[in-house]
Formats: C-alpha cells, sequence, structure tokens
C-alpha cells in the first residue's frame, strides 16, 4: 500500500478540516477524487520527481489545500463553475486539476512543457475521469484562444507570466498569480504594462504557516466584476465563503 494509502483516513479528515477553512464545502464525491489525485501524485512523485514535497500531508497542504485556498478570492470576480481556465506552467496539474475536480463544469486547459509532468496529468485524467481537462504538452506563447482566467502557480516573473500569456488573453479576461511572500511583488508588479490594473490579496493556506499571495491582473478600462461593485470595498483576507458544486463529476463509460 502506498504511503497516500496507508494515511488515508487522516488525510481525508485534514482535507475536509481545511477546505471547511477556506470556506468550501466540498460533497464527499469531490473529497474522494481530491484525495486520489494526491495518492496518484504521491506514487508517480517517486518515479518522476514531480515535486520536492515527498509526505504525503505535505503534499495535501502545500499543493491541494494550497490550490483550494484561491477559490474564494476568485469566485469573487469570475463564476469558476462555468469558466474557461488555461493553468500555464501547471506542473503536476496544480492548481489546474484541483480546480476540475472541484468545478466539473469548468473546463481547463493545463498547459505544461515538461513532458513526464504532462504524462502524469493526462493519466490523471484518465484515472479520475476528469472530462473537462486538456493537457497541452507544449508552451503557452504557442496557443492563440482566449479564455476567461488565466492562473499560475510559483512562476517565474509577473512581467514574464503576462507574456507568456499574451495569446490567451482576451478584453475580459482575468489574470491570477499564485505566489509566495509579499516582498517583491509591488516592484514586480511595477514591471507590468501600464494597461494592468493589479490588485494582491493575502491567502490563508490552512496549517501551513508560509505566506501565501494571489495577484489579480485586469485590463485597465474593464469595469469591476459585478461582485466587486456589490462588495464596494476592496479585497481582504477574509469574506463570505464560497460553496463549491455539491454534485461529483460526472463520469465517462
Amino acid at each position: 500500500m502506498s504511503a497516500a494509502g496507508q494515511t488515508l483516513p487522516h488525510l481525508a479528515q485534514r482535507l475536509q478540516e481545511g477546505a471547511a477553512q477556506v470556506g468550501l464545502d466540498l460533497a464527499l464525491p469531490v473529497q474522494e477524487k481530491l484525495l486520489a489525485f494526491l495518492s496518484l501524485m504521491s506514487k508517480w512523485n517517486a518515479v518522476y520527481n514531480l515535486t520536492a514535497v515527498r509526505d504525503p500531508e505535505q503534499m495535501l497542504i502545500q499543493h491541494l489545500l494550497d490550490s483550494l485556498a484561491i477559490i474564494a478570492p476568485l469566485s469573487r470576480s469570475i463564476d469558476l463553475s462555468g469558466a474557461t481556465i488555461a493553468d500555464v506552467g501547471s506542473g503536476a496539474g496544480l492548481p489546474g486539476l484541483p480546480l476540475a475536480i472541484v468545478f466539473p463544469t469548468a473546463k481547463v486547459l493545463s498547459i505544461e512543457p515538461v513532458g513526464k509532468k504532462a504524462a502524469f496529468q493526462r493519466q490523471s485524467c484518465a484515472e479520475l475521469a476528469l472530462t473537462n481537462v486538456e493537457v497541452f504538452a507544449g508552451r503557452a506563447q504557442a496557443l492563440t484562444r482566449q479564455v476567461d482566467l488565466v492562473i499560475c502557480r510559483a512562476f517565474a516573473s509577473m512581467a514574464d507570466f503576462v507574456d507568456a500569456a499574451s495569446g490567451l488573453i482576451g478584453p475580459s479576461t482575468l489574470l491570477a498569480a499564485m505566489k509566495g511572500q509579499r516582498a517583491g511583488l509591488e516592484s514586480e508588479c511595477a514591471e507590468l504594462p501600464t494597461h494592468c490594473q493589479v490588485e494582491i490579496e493575502a491567502l490563508q493556506v490552512p496549517f501551513l504557516a508560509a505566506q501565501r499571495h494571489l495577484v489579480l491582473i485586469r485590463h485597465a478600462g474593464r469595469s469591476a466584476p459585478q461582485a466587486a461593485d456589490q462588495q464596494g470595498e476592496a479585497p481582504a483576507t477574509a469574506r463570505a465563503p464560497a460553496t463549491a458544486p455539491t454534485s461529483a463529476p460526472s463520469r465517462s463509460a
């Protein structure tokens, strides 16, 4: 039995607690699919070195819960349940595959140039019946299609991210970058084109002491999202919880 399998009851409890802390009410089939993805990542990581994190519980915290922590702030700007989402430089499929699991009616384009990581993602999609995910084994610069949301996690720099995503950006596209410490973020954002409107929001990842931030980028002149207009205030770290779909993703035969 794999390490993930041996500690599954404990990991299931941690996932449930962590999801609640970020305002998500995940149906049991969704939790099970997230844990199955974690188990696959742990199994493949032993051979293909997908991530430097080896311990399944730390994978849960630093990868799965880290990915889930962005759902509430993103949901104030975009309807994730019906969105087209591009995950640039997705690595082991983070955060794209967890988002696809939680929102089975979203369409996720997972972009990863490293062959072994793209292969892992395709195998995970096959085993988990994620029919709403397309894995592209290449660079984002090779694509020209407009999506609702372009997201990245631990990408090189904000300027590089915006440049790489240029072929995916339409007039209403929201860009979101998952970052660590705030130090240096303002200077990174200052290097962005002048038409970019930037917001930086602190995230609280359950059971993780390290800093996490989400940087949101919109085109200047684009009207603020309706939800934000109704709020009438800038983003904060604590907002109303987001509710994830309670039904499991549909499975193909």
